[in-house]
């Protein structure tokens, strides 16, 4: 019922081979300390704020240098590799922002693309509007493991606690979160939402976080953490640049959690009525 898990932090550059090396030593690293369960940030082969640049890079996934090299290197390590996510070039022009997670065989067990796209504008001036290059996602999946019921989503999608709901409901006992979480929403919700997200569902979360300033110019938030399901940080990078984080699963906790706050089983179905102030039979509504 347990199972030992690794969050990489990265800062990855403009250079997808180079991004593919990193990856490749701090991956070994994780299981050189007994992980079997291997997981990368968001955007691990490139991020690249230049959309122009970028497309000259991209490949399809039969093609993409971290597709082939996580299949590889699962296969070598005898592990679970799940690349958090890295930009696919799509036939219609678009990018995917595609999650993958690789068996000890070097085979694809499952495919994640990002459902919700960061389009805000923060008050530091920063702008991002991700729905202008990237075709979002439509499906959640549960994924069954031999270690455990595992849930997919990526960065923004913390921000929807609809999604992580449903995959809980479905059965999952480990979300995953691997993120390029900015700076400034990173100081303030980072924390905070990836702990709410594990004690509402009663679920452990696993979030690898690019963490650094990046050749391109922004700066991501780092502090990969590990989290279980009565929202207790189990290991944290504390800070960012590239570092391993390693942390015991054991999935009793999840039952545990789940049988002193069983509101999963206790939601109900509601109505909601938007009331206007107007009066009704003589009281202020």
């Amino acid at each position: 019922m347990t199972f030992k898990a690794a969050a990489v932090q990265m800062c990855s550059g403009v250079d997808p081979a180079k991004n593919a090396a990193s990856m490749m030593h701090l991956v070994r690293e994780a299981a050189a300390q007994g992980a079997i369960y291997v997981q990368t940030p968001e955007m691990t082969g490139m991020l690249q704020r230049d959309r122009v640049a970028a497309k000259v890079v991209l490949r399809d996934e039969t093609d993409d240098i971290i597709v082939r090299t996580a299949s590889a290197l699962a296969a070598e390590l005898g592990i679970y590799l799940h690349v958090g996510s890295t930009a696919i070039a799509l036939d219609d022009g678009k990018i995917a922002n595609r999650g993958f997670l690789f068996g000890p065989e070097g085979k694809i067990l499952n495919r994640y693309d990002k459902i919700h796209m960061f389009d805000v504008d923060l008050d530091n001036g920063e702008s991002w509007r991700e729905s202008a290059a990237y075709r979002p996602g439509s499906e959640a999946r549960v994924l069954s493991l031999p270690f455990a019921e595992m849930g997919f989503t990526i960065c923004y999608d913390v921000r929807f606690p609809a999604l992580f709901r449903a995959q809980a409901i479905a059965g999952a006992e480990v979300m995953t979160v691997p993120a390029a979480f900015t700076r400034q929403t990173g100081e303030a919700h980072w924390e905070i939402l990836l702990r709410a997200r594990a004690i509402e569902n009663g679920v452990f979360v696993i979030a690898a976080a690019q963490g650094g300033l990046h050749e391109d110019g922004r700066e991501t938030y780092g502090h990969s953490m590990i989290i279980d399901p009565w929202g207790k940080v189990l290991a944290s990078t504390g800070g960012t640049g590239e570092a391993v984080i390693v942390a015991d699963i054991d999935r009793t906790a999840v039952k545990a959690a789940r049988d002193k706050i069983p509101n999963l089983k206790n939601g109900r179905e509601f109505s909601i009525e938007k009331i206007t102030g107007a009066v009704v039979g003589g009281v202020a509504t």
